[in-house]
């Protein structure tokens, strides 16, 4: 059921990324195609090396929810409810914390790598997440009773909904930008400009963003320009994987010595732009 759900999943994404595109190329936007097959690079590693590790993460988040006696039901709205507002909590920091820790920022940077904003774009994922540690900021959810098999699924429904925010064609979408991710938001949050930089870091949800004060609006005078702020000049699937680590560990092996190293590793990617100061 689940390889079906899945399927039916990319046959829908495929439909929408082929419709994106003939309507940008007919609206004089432009499609990088040579970027397009490097994204599918890019996600056919993903899919190899994550698919692995995932084998072992998966163990690990067995062996905290068999040994906590908490136990969520799983035919209850509220615990599903519960456990959705959990995830989208613990997502904001995890996402957020790998943009402004460089070890963390290492794996995500392949995310930003694009430079047009289009669906494909929403498969180009690092494949080295299991390295970083993202993995481990959603442990609380099984400790605290929920079973793995229920924290994959609201894993799998945050990154689908996500997958139809990378385009730069939908409009604001008025009163539910102030509760949900939307296109518009997630544009800023793709942005490379100055003003946009470390900002909505949501899911499904913006709340967060706001009550945190990491949100910002997307601005008509001020278009978002997409990808690094150090471009990666590459649609070489593998450059763009490790172009961050490469970057990463040749200034910690140049930092003087291991304390230093771990500064590099836990500092934060570069330059902070002016005016964030919610860091």
């Amino acid at each position: 059921m689940r390889g079906e759900y899945a399927l039916w999943f990319l046959g829908v994404a495929l439909a929408f990324a082929v419709l994106e595109a003939w309507l940008r190329r007919r609206s004089g936007r432009g499609y990088d195609r040579s970027a397009a097959l490097g994204t599918l690079g890019v996600a056919g590693g993903q899919i190899l090396f994550n698919g692995l590790a995932g084998i072992g993460i998966g163990a690990v988040y067995m062996a905290v929810w068999s040994a906590t006696p908490l136990r969520q039901p799983l035919d209850s709205a509220w615990s599903w409810a519960a456990l959705f507002l959990l995830f989208e909590f613990l997502y904001y920091w995890q996402h957020r914390l790998s943009h402004e820790v460089r070890w963390l920022w290492a794996s995500h940077s392949v995310h930003h790598s694009a430079e047009e904003l289009t669906l494909p774009a929403a498969f180009r994922l690092g494949w080295t997440g299991s390295i970083s540690g993202l993995w481990l900021f959603f442990l609380p959810l099984p400790a605290l009773g929920w079973h793995p098999a229920a924290v994959a699924a609201v894993l799998a429904f945050n990154l689908r909904f996500q997958f139809f925010l990378h385009s730069e064609l939908p409009p604001r979408l008025g009163p539910l930008e102030w509760i949900f991710n939307t296109p518009s938001a997630h544009r800023v949050h793709h942005s490379s400009n100055a003003s946009y930089l470390d900002r909505n870091y949501g899911g499904v949800l913006i709340v967060f963003d706001r009550l945190f004060g990491t949100y910002a609006r997307e601005r008509p005078e001020e278009p978002c320009r997409y990808g690094l702020t150090e471009p990666v000049g590459s649609n070489n699937p593998v450059r763009i994987a490790f172009h961050e680590w490469g970057r990463l560990l040749g200034d910690m092996t140049r930092a003087g010595g291991p304390v230093s190293a771990v500064r590099v590793a836990l500092g934060y990617p570069g330059k902070r732009p002016e005016g964030h100061h919610h860091v």
